[in-house]
Formats: C-alpha cells, structure tokens, sequence
C-alpha cells in the first residue's frame, strides 16, 4: 500500500528530528568557552543541564496536547480519545528511571563519538526482553531470543570498534571512550526498567501517548532542574570536565552560553527536536505501524553516522559497519521483521503462523498494525 503524503511526511519528520536530537547534543559538547569569573576557554561539559533541555521538550508535548484537546471539543463531533482519568503520580517512577538513564547518556556522550551513542542504545532490546519474561509473564518466540543473542554480539562488534579507533582518536581518550560505552549500555537498563514499568502500570489505563510524554517530562523536568543546586556542591574530581570538578555546574554552563551564544542554538535544537520526534513517532506509531517506526529508528543511526563522518567528527572504521548490520539484524528478529517475508516462503508460512499463534502478546501486536485479520 502507497503511503500517503501525510504519512511520507511523518516519517521524514521522525528521522529528521530524531537525528537532529543526537547530533545537536553532540555539538554542544564540541564547543569551547569561558566559564564565570573568566575562567580558562573549556569544552561545554554539562549533561545534567542538557537532560534538563530534553526534558523541557518533553514537556513542550503535555502543552501540545492540550492545545489539540481544545481544538478537538471545538469539533462538533468530537473524535480525540483523552483515556481514563489517572493518578499522575502514577507516572513518576518512570519518569525517574527515564531521568537516571537521559542523564547517564549524556554524561556518555561527552566521552563517545555520536554514531556509537547511538548503535549502543540498541542494547535497550536486550533488558527490554529479559525484564518483560521476569516480570511481565510475557513469553518470548524463538526469534526474539535470536534477535537478543545476535544484539549482544553487535554490541561486541562496536565496542571492539572503538576500542580499535580510541588508540588513535585525538579528542577521547581510550579509557574515556570505554568508560562512555559501559555508561551507555547501563543506562539501557535503566531504560528497560522505565518501559517495563510504562507497559506495565501507564498503558493499561489507556492514556493518550503525548499526555503520558509531557507528563514524564513535567516530572523529569522539575526533579532535575532542583537537583542542579545539590550537584551544584557535589565534587567528584577528574570525573567532571568542569572548572570546579563538581557533578554540575549550571551556572558555569550559562556563563559559557553567556560568552559563546552558538552553544544555546545547540541546545535548543535539542529540545525542540525531542519534542517533535515524540509527536512524530507517537503519529508513525499510529498513522502506519509500530514496525516502521522501529525501521525509522535504525535508519536515523545511519543519519547520524553519515552527518558525523561528513563533519569531521569522528574517523570511518569498517567494524562500526559491521556491529551496525548485526545490529540492525538483532532489532529486526526482535520486532519480527523477518516474519512478512518468511510468510511468502510456502515451507516458511506455517512455522511463521505456530510463531504468532504462541505469543497472545505479538498477535496482539500484529492486530494493531493491521497486519493480520482478527477472526469473526
């Protein structure tokens, strides 16, 4: 089936923006300016502060919402589904878990180039399904346990690949470059924890996707921006880049922005993005299917990549193409990408149906894409 204009549109938006969202955070970490109280010329290493931007995006989506709330009841026949009443608080534990892992990445980021940030995050498949079989009761195919072993194994690849590239990378050390891609795969499990708990207290109650992203922002939002005064005080050495060798230094960071007005061009690249992508891939989600917007997803690690070789900001290393492929081959057994074209095989078909026929849970999935007809 042809997609429509509309439809061609959302896609583009989802990878423009989503891509936009990495690379904009990666550029603010690549500037230099003086701190207060003219401090030395030093890189803008402030990731608490950038997790406060992207949260801020966030919460740009709960404003969205209301305004196509209002808009809707102006209809004659309202059609906008606004969910079941709910808790907010309901919420926050999410919210915290998604807090911890932004936060993490971000500190990553300033140690790892941006086409690893990115191929990394692939990890979140791997918690994701372990924790939903632990505590979900949720049973995964065969497929599903292969998409997670070969994800393990492009994880490795990439990681051998910036082993291999930090001996002769000039702006990361190779410590830092390690350091940077454990982070980001711990912070994966926090992400896992966050979905899991999303799936398994938000959703059921129905609630309208940009609601429950504007809500997490509102929380994550106006946490962190009040943890910035205790991080503030909370030295941690040679760990922190900033003058002063504390967890944060917000202050430090407006001065810098203060004396280099480029560095808020690139954070505000970075929440107005988050904000669009979330719209974005909630309207993929909805308007063609959750597969596409997995699709989407893998291609804006190409973008990124692409943008960030063009750029000068990191050297071509033919690993990274390889862990890329096992990656993306990982993410699409995992979906069941693989299962519309082992469908057209006839020695295929059966053990393809016996597949979705086993998991009540990918059925469902599949219903929701319009990819099978429920039975009458």
């Amino acid at each position: 089936m042809a997609w429509t204009k509309y439809q061609l549109f959302l896609a583009g938006l989802m990878l423009t923006t989503g891509s936009i969202n990495t690379l904009s955070a990666k550029w603010a970490d690549m500037f230099s300016a003086n701190g207060c109280k003219d401090s030395p010329e030093h890189t803008f290493s402030h990731p608490f502060v950038q997790a406060v931007g992207m949260f801020l995006g966030e919460l740009s989506c709960l404003a969205v919402f209301h305004m196509l709330l209002c808009h809707d009841r102006r209809r004659p026949e309202p059609k906008m589904n606004t969910g079941q009443s709910f808790n907010p608080l309901l919420f926050l534990p999410p919210a915290l878990c998604d807090m911890t892992a932004t936060s993490i990445m971000y500190v990553a980021l300033n140690m790892t180039s941006a086409s690893s940030f990115q191929m990394l995050r692939g990890a979140v498949i791997i918690f994701t399904g372990l924790l939903s079989v632990a505590f979900l009761g949720r049973r995964l195919v065969a497929s599903q346990w292969t998409g997670i072993l070969v994800t393990i194994l492009g994880l490795i690849v990439v990681g051998l690949a910036d082993f291999m590239s930090g001996h002769k990378d000039d702006s990361h050390k190779l410590s830092e470059v390690i350091t940077g891609d454990l982070l980001i795969i711990m912070a994966q499990v926090i992400a896992a924890v966050q979905m899991v708990l999303e799936e398994k207290f938000v959703y059921k109650h129905d609630v309208h996707p940009l609601r429950a992203v504007g809500t997490e922002g509102f929380f994550g939002f106006f946490i962190l921006s009040l943890l910035l005064i205790p991080f503030f005080y909370i030295p941690v050495g040679s760990f922190s880049n900033n003058p002063r060798h504390v967890l944060e230094d917000a202050l430090d960071a407006f001065c810098q922005i203060g004396h280099n007005p480029m560095i808020i061009l690139a954070l505000l690249g970075n929440t107005v993005s988050i904000a669009f992508f979330n719209f974005a891939g909630i309207s993929v989600t909805k308007e063609i299917s959750a597969t596409t917007r997995m699709v989407l997803d893998s291609l804006r690690t190409v973008v990124i990549w692409v943008v960030s070789l063009a750029l000068g900001w990191e050297q071509f290393h033919g690993l990274q193409v390889l862990g890329f492929i096992v990656l993306l081959v990982g993410a699409a057994l995992y979906n069941g990408l693989h299962r519309p074209l082992l469908a057209r095989i006839p020695c295929c078909a059966s053990m393809v149906e016996e597949e979705e026929e086993g998991n009540p849970a990918e059925r469902t999935r599949l219903l929701d894409e319009g990819r099978v007809q429920e039975e009458s």
